[in-house]
């Protein structure tokens, strides 16, 4: 399963592009085989908070498909593949009641992370990488950096577990973790101006399974640790919340199969 940002750091989890374990339906000749469904994370109330929210996110995986010219793409079966997919990522609103840590800050209005994704697999490992643009809450770029190794301990279930890494461009780290003079002379808590540069804010692990509990519906379930590191590690910000931010989630999907050729 993204997605992290956090939060929300949902759409790149729930982004699947990775493949679950193949059921009997597979093996039908379908031109487009897709996943799609919903689930719950918990996840920390803004980048740096020690609180938990529990937030909805949706689930999407196409893992065949047939590109017209080119033939049939099927990324599920075919353990040895290089893979581009949309990345998406949406953050919630940071609002300055919501903690005693965020008091005389401004308020963060929510964003949206468009961007792509890059990934190969050779049979049990995979590695990738996704870069998005931020719209509404900030202006700057985003990037998530990945590595997994694959099992499957049965038929039916698939686990992938794997080092991450992320960065951030200057406008997502100020916005997230700066503090700006008006906002230190506004604070009860901060005395003085932070300013946050560009740079590796995350690194971490994650851990998911999915599970076919028929050939149609499949449960997924996530799990992952990111320490917020450089400047977003040296926030004041951070500091008064934490720079260990946990998340788990779970969702279930279904699967449709059809043609258009």
């Amino acid at each position: 399963m993204t997605l992290p940002r956090l939060p929300l750091f949902v759409a790149a989890l729930s982004l699947l592009a990775l493949s679950a374990p193949a059921s009997a339906e597979d093996v039908s000749g379908h031109q487009y085989v897709m996943d799609l469904g919903a689930g719950v994370m918990a996840q920390p109330r803004y980048p740096g908070s020690d609180e938990t929210i529990f937030v909805p996110y949706p689930l999407i995986a196409v893992s065949k498909f047939f590109v017209p010219g080119y033939g049939q793409i099927d990324a599920e079966n075919d353990t040895r593949n290089f893979a581009i997919y949309p990345s998406f990522n949406y953050i919630g609103k940071r609002n300055s009641a919501d903690s005693n840590e965020l008091k005389g800050l401004k308020d963060v209005d929510w964003a949206l992370e468009a961007g792509i994704g890059l990934s190969a697999r050779y049979d049990w490992i995979r590695g990738f990488v996704e870069v998005r643009q931020g719209f509404n809450g900030y202006s700057g770029q985003v990037a998530q950096f990945g590595l997994d190794v694959i099992a499957s301990p049965t038929e039916d279930l698939e686990v992938r577990f794997g080092p991450r890494a992320g960065w951030g461009s200057q406008s997502y780290m100020d916005t997230y973790f700066g503090i700006n003079a008006s906002e230190a002379a506004a604070s009860p808590l901060y005395d003085q101006a932070y300013h946050a540069d560009a740079g590796f804010n995350t690194v971490g692990l994650a851990g998911s399974a999915t599970y076919n509990l028929t050939d149609d519906w499949k449960l997924h379930a996530l799990v992952g640790w990111d320490r917020l590191v450089g400047d977003a590690g040296n926030s004041p910000i951070v500091e008064e919340g934490s720079v260990n931010q946990y998340y788990a989630g779970t969702g279930l999907t279904y699967r449709f199969a059809f043609d258009l050729f």
